[in-house]
């Protein structure tokens, strides 16, 4: 989904160096108009994503994925936050072009690869 590149190398759907993983983590989809910026400040586009900044503080690059491969967000940057990542309702919130995309994330088991 995400179009950035950070460079990492990634085997067996994960990247070969972190800083540290947040395993079974909950993930929701979200989207927002044109010219939408997060809480960090940022433009939102595919590729940023909301935290709690408590736990992933704004501007940590990630890589997205599930547990086992079938779903692969790519490289984010963490750029948002909401009242269900603050509340410890959900881990992170996959920004999406569309409303429609968002909702057909759904809710999803990832791994949060906290790479810097």
């Amino acid at each position: 989904v995400s179009p950035y590149d950070f460079g990492y190398s990634i085997v067996n759907n994960a990247p070969t160096q972190y800083r540290s993983v947040i395993t079974n983590a909950k993930a929701t989809g979200y989207s927002a108009g044109p010219r939408a910026y997060g809480a960090s400040g940022n433009n939102l586009s595919p590729g940023h994503v909301a935290v709690n900044p408590n736990i992933i503080p704004y501007g940590s690059k990630l890589y997205i994925t599930s547990p086992d491969g079938s779903f692969v967000y790519g490289y984010a940057i963490a750029s948002d936050t909401g009242t269900g990542l603050m509340d410890g309702i959900v881990d992170v919130d996959l920004f999406y072009e569309s409303y429609l995309e968002s909702l057909l994330n759904g809710l999803r088991v990832v791994n949060i690869y906290i790479l810097e």
